[in-house]
């Protein structure tokens, strides 16, 4: 691992209010973004106030170190890479200061979330435009550093025309707002004896000058390109009065949007909002044959005034067909398409909507070019725009080294040179035996196109260099911008020259060095940068280390490419705010090393860097993992499919056979153990837990929080049970076999119960099977166990599987388990495929059973009741909410909704241990909690998992109930 450089730290770590760190870990998942870079920073903090910040710049101009400013780092171009200082403000400068409903302007600290922004605003009717497939999670700082656009741009712009005025510090740790200055006001400036006052003085000298003006209204992009982010955006300012333009102001903002932090560093925001979008809507997705085709509707389709016209292609559809939270997105996919394109039409009333959609649809024929149109309203849009938003992720989905590199994925040209363009373009991809990815803003003459690469190998480098050298010259020669949104970073500031000539360039470094004399603000971006094809995330030609593991990750080439997946574009850094689950130690904590992103780019630099024989063997790897609650939401939410609930469990086996299994990861992986030894004396267990003296000594020696409470064991013969049932007296509707999993067993006797009285009394012939799924094994650790147990399973329920009688089972964790882990215990794959296939959650079987008839309505209360349901994680990941929805809305009057809750923050024995209890109940008071607190007595509460009803109860005062359960309670007795 990278060494700590000499620098005195101890001069500035002491000295902020927020936080400084130089550990190795921290480093590690700060030296890399959404890019293909990685570089180790020195060190990283995070700021709490202003004061800080001017701290550090003082800091790093005395020890000549870079500053490099930090949101979400979801840039793709590396302008987040830098081994300065990098100053992350996503955790602190988070507030909405100001909005001004008159002027229709929001003033924001930059690491205000985009999408929570618009969240606050749209009770006042506006919203903030720009709108990045990151959107759920990009913070407006980074927006301003990118100018970034997204796929409304073609009605609302790009962030530099939003930019009204900017509070930011300067490098000589001055503080300076940049705002609209008439000629007089900016002259005025320029007698100032300040940093500022040089800025305006030396830019007026530089700009002036008619040989330089003519020179960038040459060189440039086309004007009516307005995705160009290439250098700094001097051409803007020379619309202004000051420079002979017809502008009345001239404001620097523009300037420093898309300057990507290293002119300035910005700490207030203002901003020009709009109102909010035409609230009618429709879609229409034409499907292509051929990409040229596709192409060629670009310009007839945006003689339309089109909110959006997006473009997928079938490298990136067929992405989304292995995601499971994009399959079901897919719904308005007909047939195979090389391309679609996404076109949406808005207007406040229906007839003018009709009126839109039908002119558009008549262009749409008129071409001939599409094979199908269907159009898409609602929920529908949302859907389909989801899946287009999840491109850039899902790229990270093809498994192996090869991947979809960003390099000329920002290239935007004129509408009327699109086609010409990647006709161009193709052809350059055949010469290199090349596939491409083509998706994004077609409508704005911008398609993020991505050649398929291996970056590990020396000649895919070499590759990368000559096709982005290439595509510039291309891009060059169509005048168009090769930088349209996602910004120069690394991967394209040595081509700048290229792009606007060398005497521009010469002006860009002008502008730099008259605001940055001493190149701290993100050296080696823009002006003097960094190599494009040096500092990649992995070391060129080396050797694969050989990592063995018990879990089989065949299915990514091992386990350090199921990290690698990890693309960076932080997904998983979306708050509670947003819908989903991922990830809620995260939404806790707000640090990187509790997201998905953190835990996958610390397990590929340890993997690959660790010396040590034992490559699990790390303490940073155990404190990433630590907060892991194995939701698996990442599993499903994660468009590149990293899957750290199953990283953690290999992890924790590596590492606990170099350092032991502890004593309490023993209680709680063989706790099946303990509760069937309790439940031999259930009265006597339960006394002896819920002592103060002897139930405190035991949750001490565990190491269980004092304020859990603890479930106590249960007596009960299920198999007794079942037999004294009187025969029903319905039509026989077939055989099931009723999981009776651990839990269901010991602790949840009545939800095992109730399973029998209802599948007995619908007609089901039920037989029972008491198994253990190993479930306290997996997320503990000990996975030979684990996989022995998966053994006897598989082979017990092979005579059911075989016969495909369907194995039902109550506890998610426990039967999904079935589906999800053990393919990985390297068994019978044709026997676990024949198990997984046939096993399902109660409420998949009954859901099945009411859409085939065999239940219905008339054999349930018609009383009205109002229901909750509270999701398990694991059914969210890999099964669906919807199916417990659909039973619970059987009985005709029962008003049932779905909480949007997230994870309820227990996670089987994590909520339990002292050292987790407060973060458990902080993931439960971020959204469930309050959602259930907020309903009256009479709303029932239904919960599915154990665990789930176990921290609503502790967390709430209010008991839930599971599914089956209610459902039990409504059947009519015959």
């Amino acid at each position: 691992m990278t060494s700590l450089p000499d620098i005195p730290f101890h001069e500035i770590e002491h000295k902020l209010d927020g936080s400084f760190h130089t550990d190795i870990l921290t480093r590690s998942l700060y030296a890399t973004d959404a890019s293909v870079y990685r570089k180790i920073p020195s060190a990283v903090a995070f700021p709490k106030s202003t004061e800080d910040i001017r701290k550090l710049i003082r800091f790093a101009s005395k020890q000549k170190l870079g500053i490099i400013p930090r949101t979400a780092g979801t840039s793709l171009a590396g302008q987040c890479v830098g081994d300065g200082i990098v100053i992350d403000v996503s955790r602190h400068f988070t507030k909405i200061l100001n909005l001004d409903l008159k002027k229709k302007q929001v003033t924001v600290q930059p690491g205000v979330i985009r999408d929570e922004l618009n969240t606050y605003l749209q009770p006042h009717g506006l919203f903030f435009g720009p709108n990045t497939s990151t959107s759920n999670r990009c913070m407006i700082g980074g927006m301003v550093g990118n100018n970034s656009s997204g796929t409304t741009s073609i009605q609302y712009g790009v962030t530099r025309d939003k930019v009204i005025s900017l509070k930011t510090i300067l490098s000589d740790s001055s503080e300076a707002e940049f705002r609209g200055l008439t000629t007089e006001e900016y002259k005025g400036k320029t007698r100032q004896n300040t940093l500022e006052g040089n800025i305006y003085k030396e830019l007026y000298k530089t700009l002036s000058d008619n040989t330089v003006q003519k020179n960038i209204q040459s060189e440039f992009p086309k004007e009516s390109i307005h995705r160009r982010n290439t250098g700094y955006a001097v051409d803007a300012l020379l619309t202004s009065e000051l420079f002979s333009g017809n502008q009345p102001e001239i404001n620097l903002c523009q300037l420093l949007s898309g300057s990507e932090g290293t002119l300035a560093f910005s700490t207030e925001i203002t901003l020009q909002l709009d109102p909010l979008p035409p609230s009618k809507s429709a879609m229409v997705v034409t499907h292509y044959s051929t990409l040229e085709a596709c192409l060629a509707d670009v310009a007839p389709v945006m003689t339309h005034q089109l909110h959006t016209c997006e473009m997928m292609d079938k490298v990136i559809l067929d992405c989304t067909k292995n995601n499971k939270t994009h399959q079901a997105n897919r719904f308005f996919v007909n047939g195979d398409p090389a391309a679609l394109l996404m076109l949406e039409v808005r207007s406040e009333t229906e007839e003018e909507l009709k009126s839109l959609l039908a002119e558009l649809q008549a262009t749409i024929r008129s071409t001939g070019n599409s094979y199908a149109d269907p159009v898409l309203y609602g929920d529908q849009i949302s859907s389909a725009l989801e899946l287009r938003k999840a491109g850039l992720g899902l790229l990270g989905n093809m498994v192996g080294d090869r991947k979809a590199v960003a390099c000329i994925e920002d290239t935007a040209v004129a509408l009327e040179d699109l086609k010409d363009f990647i006709g161009e373009f193709s052809e350059i991809m055949r010469h290199y035996k090349q596939d491409a990815v083509y998706y994004a803003h077609a409508g704005a003459g911008e398609l993020h196109l991505r050649p398929i690469l291996n970056l590990k190998k020396k000649e895919d480098v070499q590759l990368f260099r000559k096709i982005t050298t290439e595509v510039a010259h291309l891009t060059k020669k169509y005048k168009g911008s090769f930088s349209g949104e996602h910004g120069d970073g690394i991967v394209r500031a040595e081509f700048i020259p290229l792009m606007i000539g060398e005497q521009n360039y010469e002006v860009l470094r002008k502008v730099k060095s008259v605001f940055d004399p001493g190149n701290i603000f993100n050296p080696g971006k823009i002006v003097d940068p960094y190599p494009m094809d040096a500092s990649l995330r992995y070391e060129v030609d080396r050797e694969e280390p050989d990592i063995k593991t018990l879990f089989d990750f065949s299915d990514s080439e091992g386990i350090l490419k199921a990290a690698e997946k990890c693309n960076g574009s932080g997904d998983c850094r979306k708050t509670a705010m947003a819908s989903g689950g991922m990830c809620p130690s995260y939404h806790a904590t707000r640090k990187e090393k509790d997201t998905t992103r953190g835990r996958a780019n610390a397990l590929r630099e340890f993997l690959t860097h660790n010396e040590k024989k034992n490559k699990f063997d790390a303490e940073e790897l155990k404190e990433v993992f630590d907060l892991c609650l194995s939701c698996k939401a990442c599993g499903s939410e994660c468009p590149s499919n990293v899957d750290v609930a199953t990283l953690k469990s290999e992890f924790l086996y590596q590492y606990q056979e170099t350092h032991g299994y502890s004593l309490r990861n023993r209680l709680f992986a063989h706790n099946t153990r303990a509760n069937k030894l309790a439940a031999k004396l259930p009265l006597l267990s339960s006394s002896v837990l819920n002592s103060d003296l002897f139930g405190r000594l035991i949750k001490k020696v565990t190491g269980v929080a004092e304020k859990r409470s603890i479930p106590t064991a249960k007596k009960f013969n299920f198999t007794s049970y079942l037999q004294g049932k009187a025969p029903s007296n319905r039509v026989p509707q077939g055989k099931l076999v009723l999981y009776i999993d651990e839990f269901t067993r010991y602790l949840d006797v009545e939800v095992g119960k109730d399973a029998i009285d209802l599948l007995h009394a619908l007609g089901y012939e039920v037989i029972l099977y008491f198994g253990e799924s190993g479930r306290t094994y997996i997320s503990k650790g000990f996975l030979r166990q684990a996989r022995n147990l998966a053994k006897k399973n598989l082979e017990a329920l092979s005579a059911y599987t075989g016969k495909n009688i369907p194995i039902v089972g109550l506890e998610p964790s426990a039967i999904l388990s079935f589906r999800d882990e053990y393919h990985r215990f390297h068994l019978d794959e044709i026997a676990v495929r024949a198990l997984s296939d046939n096993s399902m959650l109660i409420e998949e079987f009954i859901s099945r059973e009411i859409e085939k008839g065999k239940i219905t309505q008339e054999d349930f209360t018609s009383d009205s009741q109002t229901i909750k349901i509270h999701g398990h994680c694991h059914q969210k990941s890999l099964s669906n909410q919807k199916v417990t929805f659909d039973m619970l809305n059987l009985p005709e009057n029962y008003k049932v909704t779905i909480i949007n809750s997230g994870c309820c923050g227990m996670a089987g024995s994590f909520g339990y241990e002292k050292e987790h209890y407060d973060i458990s109940m902080q993931i439960g008071s971020l959204k469930l909690f309050p959602a259930v607190k907020k309903t009256d007595a009479d709303t029932l509460i239904a919960a599915n998992g154990t665990s789930c009803r176990h921290q609503i109860l502790d967390g709430t005062k209010r008991s839930s109930f599971h599914p089956v359960t209610l459902l039990n309670r409504a059947l009519i007795p015959k």
